[in-house]
């Protein structure tokens, strides 16, 4: 009985802990979320969120103002660049749970020093 106890604790133990990870929230957004996780993830849980989610609180015109650079550096804004102009999806470059590399990083070598991965 003794044994049963003991298994059944850390069954227990192990299933609170699967239910608690990628809990964690950017700073940012937790006034925001809270803890409420179908706030952003519209197409499930264990996906992603759309672009749609995205939106809902950002504005891409406002991104692209605030990300805008130089007359000479113009299209190297990330929220509006040459490539993509504004429709380059949230997830290429922004996650919530870690930290994400930026897509552009893989052929320019620039940095965001605001990029908030």
């Amino acid at each position: 009985m003794k044994n049963f106890n003991i298994i059944l604790g850390l069954v227990l133990l192990g299933l609170t802990s699967l239910s608690v990870q990628a809990v964690e929230i950017r700073d940012y957004h937790k006034d925001v979320i809270g803890k409420d996780c179908k706030a952003c993830h519209d197409n499930g849980i264990k996906q992603f969120p759309s672009d749609q989610s995205c939106l809902q609180c950002h504005d891409v015109d406002d991104l692209a103002k605030q990300t805008a650079r130089s007359d000479e550096d113009k299209w190297q804004n990330p929220h509006n660049n040459l490539h993509y102009g504004k429709d380059l999806p949230c997830q290429e470059c922004h996650s919530e749970h870690k930290t994400k590399e930026p897509l552009c990083s893989n052929c320019h070598t620039f940095k965001y020093d605001k990029h908030k991965g």
